[in-house]
């Protein structure tokens, strides 16, 4: 199944719901929501930076990793970024593909 790394930033309305609610109570949310897409999280993780939250979760694929984006940003209290995971063996894959590409100039 393919996995996806989901770059969080909350909003502010987003940030007054975590000091009501918790983390852990988000964690359940985010949990039940990945389950019901039929995928399973691997990681959750809050930080400092310019992320507040970072989820890495294998989901059937594009389609419900972008609905999961789509869903949660437009409900206001996030802004999602979304990034395609591929394992060594899918770049190897790549590496091999016969690819037609001229550089600019060149």
């Amino acid at each position: 199944m393919p996995k996806y790394l989901f770059k969080v930033k909350l909003t502010q309305d987003g940030l007054k719901g975590l000091l009501k609610e918790g983390a852990s109570a988000r964690r359940e949310v985010v949990a039940r929501m990945v389950d019901g897409l039929g995928g399973r999280v691997e990681t959750m993780y809050w930080a400092f930076g310019d992320d507040d939250f970072y989820l890495t979760a294998e989901l059937p694929d594009n389609t419900s990793a972008a609905a999961m984006g789509l869903v949660t940003s437009a409900a206001g209290g996030v802004r999602t970024s979304t990034v395609v995971l591929l394992s060594a063996d899918e770049i190897d894959q790549a590496v091999r593909q016969q690819v037609d590409y001229r550089a600019p100039g060149a």
